[in-house]
């Protein structure tokens, strides 16, 4: 059986000695995928509280909007941070930093008497949830041999949507346990609440791993460097990296100015596109709205808080298909076919509300076809290319770039949406996301390489070349 047709399994079980630890690779990458767990939950966990928080305090739909994109303003303030505080002081401190905000955001948000100390609090939280988007698939990508660099960092999207999946399922039970008159008083708080648990799990854990071996030989320190890149990769293959690695931070400054020279500005083009698109072809007006979609089509609260666990369900499960296929099949290719898939079923969507078939499958089949499709490709793969395709020297900064795109444009979606259901309709909006999946197809086809199975510093090295294959 050759490596191209092992199942991860069989590759976490089967590495020899001379290709270094890989379970030990697989413990740290999990670990750091723990913040796309947190990610997913707290920018899923408003799903199940905004209904209620709109009858608590009132909101009109451009104040609930507001309601659901606070933390993502935190998020936007977050990701331009994270970068240059890592480049600093290293992806773990600030990787510990996220998780203690992550905590303390879940007590605050589960105890505010207004709408202003909801926000405040969602807001520090969401100063967690964007730097922990920069920083978890940057460790990864940093840490991980090349073989298997696109299934670790996929990881990371996994966490994110057992995140939102773990979430859903703690909704649905919270909103159970009392009446409408209970949730709308007591129940969105024990759901904002309970994000203190993974939060102090998430920091102990951290206090394990080491930090990345690129940040380390790029602060001088190779000697410890050496040492997790042996430890990770074998002796041999160890040694080679570190020698590329300080070859491509010879060749770099590490400034702003530099992610926008030839070659390396086509990178920058391919990150802050796959970050904006895989945000504007509406993914986040359903993780976000699910439970109030339904409820607008028709369905009692108990039914579409279980629709809402299914949504949850199908995206966990084909975000392991992009797992075991990525570095088989390839990034390029399962984008090609994913956003391809998501066109159809936004068209779908669009075709239920047009039509008003609102009541009965055929809104929950549309909706999963797309779930299906963005858990396969757009969801997990922009984090793999966004981690591997910048430089070295200048990765975290190039990161905080693409991931502030990222959040401007769920801050966008989380908060027009209300009012553009409410201005043009269902059917028109979604027609809207599917525009935006076919000119991100066309841009995919046409500008985005293959990166599989190449080093960082190879596919660096590329870029500069400009004939990346």
């Amino acid at each position: 059986m050759t490596r191209r047709k092992k199942t991860v399994l069989q590759i976490v079980e089967a590495s020899p000695p001379s290709e270094g630890n890989t379970k030990y690779v697989y413990f740290v990458s999990i670990v750091a995928a723990v913040g796309g767990l947190l990610f997913g939950y707290d920018t899923a966990v408003i799903a199940g509280a905004i209904g209620f928080l709109q009858t608590k305090f009132e909101l009109s739909p451009a104040m609930t909007g507001w309601a659901a994109s606070s933390a993502i303003w935190g998020c936007v303030f977050g990701a331009v941070f994270a970068g240059h505080l890592s480049d600093r002081f290293g992806r773990k401190k600030i990787l510990l930093l996220t998780a203690v905000l992550f905590a303390g955001s879940s007590i605050a948000s589960a105890l505010p008497e207004n709408l202003t100390q909801f926000v405040l609090a969602r807001f520090i939280g969401g100063l967690g949830v964007g730097a922990a988007s920069i920083l978890s698939p940057l460790y990864i990508s940093e840490i991980s041999p090349a073989r298997i660099r696109g299934t670790l960092v996929t990881l990371y999207q996994v966490a994110i949507v057992v995140g939102i999946n773990l979430i859903y399922i703690i909704n649905y039970f919270i909103a159970g346990m009392g009446d409408e008159t209970w949730n709308v008083n007591t129940g969105w708080r024990y759901m904002m609440g309970s994000e203190v648990v993974p939060s102090a799990i998430f920091f102990f854990l951290l206090l394990v791993v080491p930090e990345s071996p690129r940040w380390l030989a790029k602060k001088g320190k190779e000697k410890s460097a050496a040492g997790i890149l042996n430890k990770i990769n074998g002796e041999t293959r160890g040694t080679e990296i570190l020698r590329e690695i300080n070859e491509t931070l010879h060749e770099e400054k590490g400034t702003f100015a530099e992610l926008f020279k030839p070659g390396l500005k086509k990178a920058m083009i391919i990150g802050m596109m796959l970050a904006v698109f895989s945000q504007i072809t509406g993914i986040n007006s359903i993780i976000y709205y699910a439970p109030e979609i339904f409820k607008s089509a028709g369905f009692g609260t108990e039914s579409a808080f279980l629709q809402t666990v299914i949504i949850g369900l199908i995206i966990t499960l084909f975000t392991f298909v992009a797992v075991v296929l990525i570095d088989r099949v390839g990034r390029r290719k399962l984008l090609l076919w994913g956003v391809s898939g998501m066109a159809v079923s936004l068209l779908s969507i669009g075709l239920v509300y047009h039509f008003e078939w609102t009541i009965g499958p055929w809104l929950l089949i549309s909706i999963l076809g797309f779930i299906a499709c963005f858990g396969a490709s757009l969801g997990p793969i922009p984090w793999v290319i966004m981690s591997e395709i910048f430089p070295n020297k200048t990765r975290g900064l190039a990161m905080s770039v693409s991931v502030l795109l990222l959040w401007l444009s769920i801050v966008a979606i989380t908060q027009f949406f209300p009012m553009l259901m409410e201005a043009i309709g269902g059917a028109y909006t979604y027609w809207l996301f599917m525009g935006n999946a076919i000119l991100l197809l066309i841009f995919i086809w046409k500008e985005l390489p293959e990166t599989k199975g190449k080093s960082l510093e190879a596919i660096e090295k590329n870029w500069k070349k400009q004939h990346l294959v």
